[in-house]
């Protein structure tokens, strides 16, 4: 009968016997776990330390406002500190370079507006493509557009700016929070769709632009309604049209460009996170799941429309075919107007 130190010593050199392929395969097996099980251990104990979100336009805009809310609450859900890190300029592009650039670890998230599915197309020396830059995470809210006026101009409708604009050409200036970003071109729609020169002044983001607008030196804005809505109520502003089809509930009285005799005018913005390629799936899990949540609860809803702004809750699938909409629309009107920054 064999007994147990005989089977033992069989197996003993069986493996002693074994080709070096199997030795090879064994040694691979164990590289590839040791470098595997730091990543795991990291996505499993994840978030150990604070999280930074970077927002890519100045602090006070409606990018701003929204990434610091979902910020607050990420910080309640995850048990550490989410700090919103305001790095404005080309309209968000340094922003998303910074992020795409970051260790793909889950604590570096990017909150931008629609712009970024524009941007890549609009900038002349660009090379960011979101697509093929950043790992989306997740859609977060959708808001109209408003179209302002400084009262000085003395119009309060959409054919009173057309019937003033038309017989001075260049003669009004306007504004957007960033060049390329939706505000901008729906600004860029209307005035061909009208047949008015208006010249353009960009900013840095809504913040920056509001003292200008507030001081009558910008004339007319394309511009979220989470900001100026408040400054129309105090009749520091204007309120020409929407440029949503639908009008919105704050501003219930306010014409959408569509009713203002552009029929089919329709466009919007929208809010969503990003992270670095890479960044594990356990990460960008939790983090969507998370941010869901947030979107979900009653407190979160009820402060957004307070804002203007309508919950969008999406997974990152639901992103991807959003830009996979938007950015091939946005290049065609850029190509159309001829539109190109530095």
């Amino acid at each position: 009968m064999m007994t147990f130190l005989s089977l033992y010593a069989r197996r003993a050199a069986a493996a002693v016997a074994a080709p070096a392929s199997l030795a090879r395969w064994h040694g691979l097996a164990l590289a590839v776990s040791l470098c595997i099980t730091p990543a795991l251990v990291a996505a499993q104990n994840y978030p150990a330390r604070p999280i930074r979100l970077i927002v890519g336009f100045a602090p006070g805009g409606s990018t701003d406002l929204v990434g610091r809310l979902v910020g607050a609450k990420l910080s309640e859900r995850l048990g550490q500190q989410v700090v919103v890190d305001n790095r404005p300029g080309v309209s968000g592009i340094i922003a998303a370079e910074l992020v795409s650039k970051s260790q793909p670890d889950g604590y570096t998230l990017l909150i931008s507006g629609s712009s970024i599915s524009i941007v890549g197309n609009l900038y002349r020396n660009s090379t960011f493509n979101v697509q093929r830059d950043l790992q989306p995470l997740a859609l977060v809210a959708t808001t109209p557009y408003l179209m302002v006026a400084h009262p000085s101009l003395g119009v309060r409708n959409v054919q009173a700016l057309i019937a003033y604009a038309k017989p001075r050409p260049g003669k009004i200036s306007w504004g957007a929070s960033a060049p390329g970003a939706v505000q901008h071109l729906s600004g860029e729609m209307f005035k061909r769709l009208a047949g008015i020169e208006m010249v353009f002044i960009p900013y840095k983001g809504t913040g920056p632009m509001m003292p200008d607008l507030l001081g009558g030196r910008l004339q007319v804005a394309f511009d979220n309604v989470l900001v100026l809505t408040q400054h129309v109520k105090l009749g520091a502003l204007a309120a020409l049209a929407v440029t949503t089809a639908k009008r919105t509930p704050l501003l219930p009285d306010v014409p959408s460009i569509a009713e203002s005799g552009f029929p089919g005018f329709d466009t919007s913005g929208w809010f969503s996170m990003y992270v670095a390629l890479k960044t594990p799936p356990q990460i960008i899990a939790r983090l969507n799941a998370e941010i869901l949540t947030i979107l979900g609860t009653p407190d979160t809803r009820e402060r957004l429309l307070a804002l203007g702004a309508t919950p969008l809750p999406g997974t990152p699938d639901d992103l991807r075919r959003q830009l996979a909409r938007e950015v091939p629309a946005w290049r065609k009107v850029i190509q159309d107007a001829g539109l190109k920054a530095e």
